[in-house]
């Protein structure tokens, strides 16, 4: 068998195991923060002026806050699991008003990631399903998130699940000044 061949067939049987969504737990710590800092790096590639570059010790870093956010009670920290392997992550809790942003209580969604080897293959969707009953059993009477401008294919995840675009962030690095100003 060739190594196309064989890459395909091992993509299919991944295609194919099931994933399992459930509350991360502190042994996820390390798989936790490699896919925080991948999503880091690949805001940061988006935008490199406007989202953070990644630190030295960036998964350790992730990874402890994660677990730390896991064990709050307005706050859920939920992995994607195929194979007993961590593929994926979402981050989400409930707030209170926030008048900065014109907005009753609701649950936020502030990270959800699936390792590159496994996107395409519905593990967004199952991490966003698992989030918004997690959310739901907060309390939460809504949820929103905010997502990266160029990140087109996680605009389409959310697009396809209900969310309706409600505000458009812009960003001017003072000291540059407007274009041709």
């Amino acid at each position: 068998m060739g190594r196309c061949e064989a890459l395909s067939r091992l993509r299919q049987s991944l295609m194919t195991s099931a994933v399992k969504v459930r509350p991360a737990i502190a042994s996820d710590r390390a798989p936790l923060g490699r896919l925080g800092a991948l999503l880091v790096g690949e805001h940061h590639d988006f935008d490199p002026k406007r989202f953070i570059a990644p630190l030295p010790n960036l998964s350790e870093r992730y990874g402890d806050f994660l677990i730390g956010q896991s064990q709050r009670p307005d706050m859920r920290v939920l992995v994607a699991e195929r194979d007993d392997t961590v593929v994926g992550y979402a981050f989400a809790g409930i707030e209170g008003n926030d008048y900065m942003a014109l907005r009753g209580p609701a649950g936020v969604i502030y990270d959800l990631v699936v390792d590159p080897d496994h996107r395409r293959q519905g593990i967004g969707s199952a991490l966003l399903s698992a989030t918004l009953d997690a959310l739901t059993g907060l309390g939460a009477p809504r949820a929103l998130l905010f997502t990266a401008d160029k990140n087109h294919v996680a605009q389409a995840l959310f697009d396809k699940s209900g969310f309706r675009r409600t505000m458009i962030e812009m960003t001017l690095e003072l000291g540059e000044g407007p274009p041709g100003g």
